[in-house]
């Protein structure tokens, strides 16, 4: 792209996602998104829908920055895009996925800044949050050690089925989050169609993929003395979040993700206009989960841009104050909003 518009003019931009083939893919985001899916002959599993990564570039799909990529937006508009609270202005710090789990992911760990520092391989740190849209009936999220696990326990049961016991298990809710600390060992179960947002980095050491072989018999590989290393065997805590229960009749905000230095997440239940505000602090990712929403800026003359289910919109730092307005067909929209 030649030109870009100055930065009083930016707006809130949409991306095409990119769609990933994973060997354990499945179909919610036809099914449940009603998204039009591309054909695959390995199903698909996940979808980035806002990705700095030098792979897969995000490209905005909406408005005069249309076929503009989101490292290059970055690096032209630095703070304007990421807001005075970005640490590192060089790439976007998040990365944005729909993971649609046809069958259960591989037993995995992400390493953390201590790991990644001492290791030679180019390892980058991620700990991520999901926040599950749909999930299909007996779907389970597996996350986090059990109070017994130990490492020995871990390299004993590492190629059998009952290395679930080692696991905290927990059936899936739609509206709860689990919050995945970098060094968290996890499994996302099959039937859950689930939105992460994650540090953006894509070191995975899988352990174990439960003996699944593809199409042509062959076991993709596994990274068990790294993953080993790289659990926090420390951390015991829940994940799960659990998530609101009752129908909103005002608008209401509830923190998900508060204490984290990566990013913060919150759970936003509207029944009516929302106005919220960047200050140039951050940008502001909106998620929709149940029902479409406009966003409008209140700051210049730019388009409402609407925002279908399982589609996330970028407010640029610079946007400053803005609306949300929900669809009138939804009793309830719920929308996930993430910041740094």
């Amino acid at each position: 792209m030649n030109e870009y518009p100055d930065y009083a003019n930016l707006y809130p931009l949409k991306f095409h996602p990119v769609y990933v083939p994973r060997v354990w893919g499945g179909n919610q985001m036809k099914e449940f998104l009603g998204r039009d899916v591309p054909a695959s002959d390995t199903p698909i599993g996940e979808a980035w829908e806002i990705s700095d990564r030098p792979e897969a570039a995000s490209v905005v799909s909406n408005g005069a920055l249309a076929g503009a990529n989101l490292s290059d937006l970055v690096k032209h508009y630095g703070r304007a895009i990421l807001g005075d609270s970005c640490r590192d202005i060089s790439r976007f710090p998040l990365l944005v996925k729909l993971i649609d789990a046809g069958e259960r992911l591989s037993l995995q760990v992400h390493p953390d800044e201590n790991f990644c520092r001492e290791d030679a391989s180019g390892a980058e740190p991620k700990t991520e949050m999901w926040y599950i849209i749909s999930a299909l009936p007996g779907a389970k999220i597996l996350a986090g050690l059990s109070e017994k696990a130990t490492r020995h326990h871990l390299r004993e049961l590492i190629s059998s089925p009952d290395v679930e016991r080692l696991l905290q298990v927990y059936p899936s809710r739609r509206g709860d989050a689990y919050f995945i600390p970098s060094g968290t060992l996890h499994a996302i179960g099959a039937g859950n169609l689930i939105l992460e947002i994650q540090q953006s980095s894509d070191t995975t050491y899988r352990i174990s993929d439960w003996g699944r072989v593809d199409a042509n018999g062959n076991s993709r590989e596994l990274h068990v003395e790294q993953g080993v290393r790289a659990v926090n065997f420390a951390n015991r805590k829940s994940p799960r979040i659990a998530g609101a229960s009752d129908l909103v009749q005002r608008n209401r905000k509830y923190d998900i993700i508060s204490i984290c230095p990566y990013f913060s997440v919150s759970d936003l239940r509207l029944v009516e206009q929302r106005i919220d505000d960047t200050k140039s602090k951050s940008f502001h990712l909106l998620s929709a989960v149940n029902s479409r929403f406009d966003v409008v800026c209140r700051n210049n003359g730019s388009e409402p841009v609407t925002v279908f289910p399982g589609e996330t919109v970028l407010i640029p730092a610079a946007v400053g104050s803005y609306s949300i307005e929900p669809s009138k067909d939804a009793e309830e929209c719920v929308v996930i909003k993430t910041t740094v």
